[in-house]
């Protein structure tokens, strides 16, 4: 299993309708790719020095085809739809996290 990992910091100025984007458009855009399994949206519980409110989207997929796949065929556009709209008002990193191995708590 495969996450592509964006996390982004979001200028409190446009946090609103940026979230409401991502849960409600962008998400849900890349899903339809049909390349990943699932997303969470999550916030990250840190105060960042610069401000803001940071969030990491992940997106999971099976294997690395399907992510090169993404890359060369629908991130470009789907990027270019956010710095459309949110400019400079965002600050976005991408990393890739290969799962190695899920562990699971067991009630005895």
């Amino acid at each position: 299993m495969i996450i592509y990992n964006v996390t982004v910091n979001v200028d409190e100025s446009i946090h609103t309708d940026w979230l409401n984007w991502m849960q409600n458009k962008h998400i849900s855009d890349v899903l339809k790719t049909g390349l990943f399994i699932k997303a969470k949206l999550v916030k990250v519980m840190v105060e960042e020095e610069m401000g803001g409110t940071t969030y990491a989207a992940q997106y999971f997929t099976d294997s690395r085809a399907k992510l090169e796949d993404y890359y060369l065929n629908h991130a470009p556009r789907l990027r270019q739809e956010g710095l459309a709209l949110f400019a400079d008002k965002m600050l976005a990193f991408r990393t890739e996290l290969e799962v190695m191995d899920e562990f699971y708590h067991i009630e005895n």
